[in-house]
């Protein structure tokens, strides 16, 4: 009897996250599916957004700015860089789009409302009951034209529609990928938001932690801004939060906002930690404690990130179990103050990057919805409801079909 053999399938694995830096593309050997999956990066490519593009995005997130028919416009814009970036990964892996079996899209979040709530307006009584949502803009049909590829988008609505946050979705490959038998291990992403995914040692799936802990490089890239006049977007390896001193007294009132105390499942963004709240911040410092220098500021603020990670790890994943090792990923491991201040407050556990796994730090996030598609063709739910609170597994996103 003839063995049946599984397909490898090459998938792109497009993501772009809250920092609004540009978007990751990832070409991905995935082979089989489920926990039978087997991944191999074969190339990234990180294409940025022109200053306009960060703009517009910018605008559209933050009500009363993002109007009807600029989200409309920006949905399709977004669309074709998405389109751009397939284009571009598989041209400088050199492998031709007719080999190319699957597009996997996050998109581009400009709006994240997870726990249920009434309209903003109260001219709308009739409209019922309270809600929860999550919107995802880059249009997938624009993708699956332009490069005649399947496409598979829209992932988080389906988790939100049963009930869950809708985020965090890369724990589901956290543990396809990095789960071990015998060691606990912590994968640790630092974008814009930072968030976790606890794997005790040997564990099921209905074991796994997952959450986001609070700002990563959100929060950090604001207030650069303002501080400087929009000259840097972000504090380049930490080097200007090095120079300054952390105002412990600032810091223990960060460390009371309430979402750090919030028990999972949960998750945040933009609405939370956002530009807004970085001017808020700052208008208090100035006024209670004008003598901090903007480099004391952004020590301050790393420390915040810092801390607030560590907090979650105390208040919520040690009493799991044990944490053998942190594997972090996303843009924040460029860093080297956050990085280095993170290694001391999480000693003796030593913290690794996704890198010593095969996968570059900037990189995972993108192998993650490549995998993910995957898993929606196959047919098998790509959420963990221990992590995003639904109800129940489910298939994710929205299948556009490609030209072939």
């Amino acid at each position: 009897m003839r063995k049946r053999t599984t397909r490898t399938a090459r998938v792109i694995g497009l993501m772009s996250g809250t920092s609004f830096d540009g978007i990751g593309a990832a070409l991905v050997s995935v082979r089989g599916c489920g926990l039978a999956t087997r991944a191999e990066l074969l190339a990234f490519e990180t294409f940025p957004y022109p200053a306009a593009v960060r703009r517009l995005i910018a605008e559209v997130s933050s009500p009363p700015t993002g109007t009807v028919d600029l989200v409309c416009r920006a949905n399709f814009l977004l669309g074709e860089l998405f389109a751009r970036a397939a284009l571009g990964v598989a041209r400088r892996a050199g492998v031709p789009m007719s080999r190319i079996d699957l597009i996997g899209s996050h998109g581009q979040t400009i709006h994240h409302l997870p726990t249920p709530g009434p309209l903003a307006s109260s001219r709308y009584p009739a409209a019922g009951r309270r809600v929860a949502s999550t919107l995802q803009i880059g249009e997938p049909s624009v993708i699956a034209e332009r490069t005649g590829v399947t496409t598979v988008a829209d992932f988080r609505p389906r988790d939100v529609a049963c009930g869950g946050q809708g985020a965090p979705l890369v724990p589901y490959v956290d543990y396809l990928l990095l789960r071990h038998r015998s060691r606990g291990r912590l994968a640790l992403n630092i974008g814009g938001i930072a968030n976790v995914t606890y794997l005790p040692p040997a564990c099921r799936p209905d074991q796994v932690l997952a959450f986001d802990t609070g700002p990563g490089n959100m929060l950090l890239d604001a207030l650069t801004s303002i501080l400087t006049d929009g000259r840097k977007t972000y504090d380049r390896g930490g080097a200007i939060a090095r120079l300054g001193f952390v105002s412990l007294g600032q810091l223990n009132r960060l460390l009371e906002h309430p979402y750090l105390s919030q028990r999972p499942p949960k998750s945040t963004g933009r609405e939370t930690f956002g530009v807004p709240f970085a001017k808020e911040l700052l208008r208090y410092l100035r006024r209670r404690a004008p003598s901090l220098s903007v480099a004391d500021i952004l020590a301050t603020a790393t420390a915040f990130t810092v801390e607030s990670i560590h907090d979650a790890c105390e208040r919520f994943v040690r009493p799991r179990g044990p944490i053998d090792e942190v594997i972090a990923s996303g843009g924040g491991c460029h860093n080297r103050t956050l990085m280095e201040d993170l290694a001391l407050v999480l000693a003796p556990v030593p913290v690794r990057t996704s890198a010593d796994f095969g996968i570059p730090v900037d990189a995972k996030e993108a192998l993650a919805f490549a995998i993910l598609a995957n898993e929606t063709m196959a047919g098998r739910p790509g959420n963990l409801p221990s992590a995003t609170g639904a109800r129940r597994a489910a298939v994710l996103g929205k299948i556009v079909p490609g030209r072939r």
